[in-house]
């Protein structure tokens, strides 16, 4: 069969795994969709509420048996089959699996009278990047449809211990290597808000997915960006948490083997609100939920304020005007409310995102391409820059070079922030940066993913805080600005204050390595003086 045959199949197959009663009566004719779920007749009144709640009210509401995972688990279902009717967000859709999982865990609610855990009966989408038994992973490629899994991700193992019930897995690129979701199974993925704009990548399925509210909770995984380049062009909270904080263990992906700059899993979810993974992945740190971390920042935002860095350029790129106004909202928002807000000087980020780049793409394209190869599906275009097989392979000495670049990089970053925490005499609690330089990008579009890929380099934690809409009577295009460079020029072509009007915007709160805790708390206040506490 052709590779064109096998994708078709499999997308028919997709579809089909939508019951009759959840398909599309009519077609939305506007660029938005984000009303369709009311106005569809598919989702009964206490189906849309529960989708519109947030996650800790519906997993206490479940622990008491207020509502059942059957009921929770069949309107989730229902607006993600929307969803991906709408936005082409899904590679496998298994509403009869669970269903049938939520089945048993209300029965085993109502038989012991306790939850199995923490997350009993609460639907979690995932990337299809995660393994589950029994289902395909195809990760946006066409030679790996029909190859069903033998066994489960280790974090897909872990969710399911503490209860969650899984029913959808989400699109990505083609290989994962883009920030925009397309691939040459489905199709592209895009945006709930506006079907002109991406959805981003590579977690832009779950982006969308979450969006779009057919997920509560997604799951997605972060190389470069990918966890939080859909949360910011779906104005969503994302977390990027350090490596070794969440088990990465027994996923798809490409480039396997690749340690320079690890992958990592995080959430993207509307809002921030005992396992023990390092017992089953050897490259988890053994460091349990510190909540006194968390708790030292709420005490300083009660007394005294925090100190935070900032910056609205990384000296490479300049974004778009409706970024430059979200960071400067932000910082007037936390001056206001009684927090030290310092200019923060980006170190060095043109090298990082030059070092990270060839790090991408060190092995000349090999993995990636011979992938294509055994099916002889083109690659998107997306990723040809980033993974072209004309680019040169380095060797194990380049490669030792490349490790102590970064090592070498790292370091000298903590130098900078101690040098900064000298001279203002306090230790700086994080960084408000913009995630990318544009609001939602329009399709093919994406160049610049150097405020992402830098923190990856570095290693650093960082939330993604969603905080306003880009606006045309505001966010007026600079025409007297002189670029830094040929990509900064090419960046700053794309903007139109009109195409991009309504584009969320969103920044991002950098913290050092391993401070998930202190940065998701400080995420939370910044969302709450803004009053984007929960994403409707």
């Amino acid at each position: 069969m052709t590779w064109e045959t096998i994708a078709a199949d499999k997308k028919a197959r997709i579809a089909a795994s939508i019951p009759e009663a959840w398909r599309l009566k009519t077609e939305p004719t506007g660029v938005s969709v984000m009303e369709y779920p009311k106005d569809s007749g598919i989702l009964s009144a206490e189906e849309l509420a529960i989708t519109e709640s947030n996650a800790t009210d519906l997993v206490a509401r479940l622990a008491i048996g207020e509502l059942t995972s059957v009921l929770v688990t069949t309107a989730f279902c229902k607006r993600a089959a929307l969803a991906h009717q709408l936005l082409n967000c899904s590679l496998e859709f298994f509403p009869e699996m669970a269903l049938a999982r939520a089945k048993e865990l209300d029965e085993y609610l109502q038989k012991n009278g306790k939850t199995v855990g923490p997350l009993h009966g609460l639907p979690i989408s995932l990337k299809d990047q995660f393994r589950i038994k029994g289902l395909e992973t195809t990760m946006g490629y066409v030679s790996w449809i029909g190859k069903y899994e033998t066994h489960n991700s280790i974090l897909v193992d872990l969710l399911l211990k503490a209860g969650a019930v899984f029913y959808v897995k989400t699109s990505v690129p083609q290989s994962l290597m883009a920030c925009e979701t397309i691939n040459n199974i489905i199709g592209r993925t895009v945006n709930p808000r506006n079907k002109n704009w991406s959805c981003g990548g590579s977690s832009g399925g779950e982006g969308a997915m979450v969006g779009f509210r057919g997920g509560i909770i997604g799951v997605g995984t972060d190389i470069g960006g990918s966890i939080r380049v859909p949360s910011a062009f779906n104005f969503l909270y994302g977390l990027r948490p350090s490596h070794g904080r969440l088990p990465y263990g027994k996923m798809a992906n490409s480039m396997e083997g690749q340690e320079t700059v690890h992958s990592v899993c995080g959430p993207i979810t509307h809002s921030i609100q005992a396992e023990e993974p390092w017992k089953y992945d050897p490259k988890i740190i053994p460091m349990p939920w510190r909540q006194a971390e968390a708790d030292a920042i709420k005490a300083k935002i009660t007394s005294g304020g925090l100190t935070l860095g900032f910056y609205n350029c990384d000296g490479n790129v300049l974004p778009h005007p409706p970024i430059l106004r979200g960071i400067e909202t932000v910082v007037s928002t936390l001056q206001k409310n009684g927090h030290n807000v310092v200019p923060w000087r980006p170190y060095k980020h043109d090298n990082a995102f030059d070092l990270i780049a060839g790090i991408y793409s060190s092995d000349g394209g090999a993995d990636i391409f011979e992938t294509l190869r055994e099916s002889g599906e083109p690659a998107i275009p997306n990723i040809r820059d980033l993974v072209s097989p004309s680019l040169p392979k380095i060797n194990m000495n380049e490669l030792w070079a490349v490790q102590l670049k970064k090592w070498k990089y790292q370091t000298e970053y903590l130098e900078q922030i101690r040098n900064v925490e000298e001279s203002l005499g306090k230790e700086l609690d994080a960084i408000i940066a913009p995630v990318t330089p544009s609001a939602a990008i329009r399709h093919d579009r994406f160049k610049y993913n150097g405020y992402t890929s830098a923190i990856n380099l570095l290693d650093f934690t960082s939330v993604v805080v969603p905080v306003t809409f880009a606006d045309k009577n505001l966010d007026k295009k600079q025409a007297d600005y002189t670029p830094l460079n040929d990509m900064d020029k090419a960046v700053q072509d794309e903007y139109d204050a009109d195409a991009y009007h309504g584009g969320p915007v969103t920044v991002q709160v950098i913290g050092k390595r391993l401070t998930e805790e202190k940065i998701m708390a400080i995420a939370e206040e910044i969302g709450r003086l803004l009053g984007n506490e929960v994403i409707p």
